[in-house]
C-alpha cells in the first residue's frame, strides 16, 4: 500500500504502530526501525513550521526521576504537532507522596491522555505500566535497564551525519553497566552490520545479558584503553559515570574521570569521525570539543524532537 506523507512518498509494509506501546528496542525489527527514522526525516519541516496533525491528542509525562531533554522534547513534540500535555516532573507533588502505586497511577492517567511518557527509577516499570494501561505507554528510561527513544534519537543521528548506520565502526565510552542509553543503542546497532568496540573501566563493562544478545549478531570488542582504537572510528558515542546509580559513592569515587575526551583524545582520530553524548555530560567531554566539527551532542537535541514527533504521529495513529 501507498501513503503520501508530508508530501514523502512512503511504502507501509504491514507495519503497525498505532496503540503500540515502545518498551524496548527489542520489540522493534530493522524494517520498523527503518521506518522510524524515515517518518523522522519527514517530521524535520513540520519540526521548524508546527502542524495540527495531533489536535485533541493529549500527551501525559510521568517523570519519578530528573529529566531535561527527555521530558522537555516529548512536551516540545507534542505542541508542534498541534497536541496538548500534562504531566508531573517531581513525584513528590504527585499522590505517589501519598502511597499511590504505579498500577493506580497509570490507571488513572490513562482516561486523562492518549499516549503516556514513562520515566521510572525501577527496571520493569515500564512493561508494568504497559500491563495495566488502556493508552500506549512510552519508556523514557527506566533505571539502569532501557531508554529506547534515545536509542532512535542516535541511530538517526548516525545515519543523518554518515549517509549510513550499515559499516559504521562505533565505539561506546564510559558507564555500560549502568548507562541504559547504551543498552538500548546496543541492541539496536545489533540489527545492523557494524563494528561495535565497548570501551569502559573493568567495573563498568556491559551488562552480560546484553553481551548475550548482540555478541552473535555483530562483532564485538570489549576494550580499556580509547587510545588505542580511537583512529578506526567512525562513531564516538561518550557517556558520564552515572554517580545516581552506584550502591557504594566509594566505587563511584575509583572511576570518575576514566575518561575523558579532549584534543589530545582525538589528535588521531578520523576527520570525519563524529561524537555523540545523550548528555547530560559532567567532565567526560572537554568543552574546547564543542567548537570542533566532529562534535554532534548538540545536534542530537534537535534530532530528539524529530524523532519524538514520529513516535508520537505512528502510535496515536496520524501517520502509518
Amino acid at each position: 500500500m501507498l501513503l503520501v506523507v508530508l508530501g514523502f512518498l512512503v511504502l507501509v509494509a504491514h507495519l503497525e504502530f498505532k496503540g503500540k506501546d515502545i518498551i524496548s528496542i527489542e520489540d522493534f525489527s530493522q524494517q520498523e526501525i527503518n521506518h522510524i527514522l524515515d517518518v523522522s526525516k519527514s517530521m524535520e519541516s513540520l519540526a521548524r513550521g508546527g502542524s495540527d496533525m495531533l489536535r485533541g491528542k493529549i500527551l501525559a509525562t510521568l517523570f519519578f526521576e530528573p529529566s531535561t531533554r527527555t521530558r522537555l522534547s516529548f512536551e516540545t513534540a507534542m505542541l508542534k504537532l498541534g497536541g496538548g500535555c500534562i504531566g508531573f516532573a517531581e513525584p513528590d507533588l504527585s499522590s505517589t507522596r501519598k502511597g499511590e502505586n504505579l498500577a493506580d497511577t497509570i490507571r488513572t492517567v490513562e482516561n486523562y491522555a492518549e499516549v503516556i511518557i514513562l520515566r521510572h527509577r525501577l527496571e520493569g516499570s515500564a512493561k508494568l505500566a504497559a500491563e495495566f494501561s488502556k493508552v500506549p505507554i512510552i519508556n523514557a528510561g527506566t533505571g539502569a535497564e532501557e531508554h529506547p527513544t534515545q536509542a532512535l534519537i542516535d541511530l538517526y543521528t548516525m545515519r543523518k551525519e554518515k549517509k549510513r548506520i550499515d559499516g559504521l565502526k562505533v565505539a561506546i565510552v564510559g558507564d555500560l553497566r549502568y548507562g541504559r542509553t547504551v543498552h538500548s543503542l546496543a541492541y539496536a546497532l545489533a540489527l545492523y552490520n557494524v563494528e561495535l568496540h565497548l570501551v569502559s573501566p573493568e567495573t563498568l563493562r556491559m551488562r552480560k545479558d546484553v553481551l548475550a544478545t548482540i555478541k552473535d549478531k555483530i562483532s564485538v570488542t570489549e576494550e580499556a584503553s580509547i587510545e588505542k582504537i580511537i583512529p578506526q572510528i567512525d562513531v564516538l558515542y561518550v557517556t558520564r559515570i552515572q554517580k545516581e546509580r552506584f550502591p557504594d559513592a566509594t566505587e563511584y569515587a575509583k572511576v570518575k574521570g576514566a575518561y575523558r575526551i579532549d584534543l589530545k583524545t582525538l589528535s588521531s582520530a578520523k576527520e570525519d569521525l563524529i561524537i555523540l553524548h545523550p548528555l547530560p555530560r559532567v567532565d567526560e567531554i572537554a568543552p574546547e570539543i564543542d567548537a570542533m566539527p566532529q562534535a554532534r551532542y548538540f545536534q542530537q537535541v534537535w534530532n530528539g524532537i524529530v524523532v519524538r514527533m514520529a513516535l508520537l504521529s505512528l502510535v496515536l495513529g496520524a501517520v502509518q
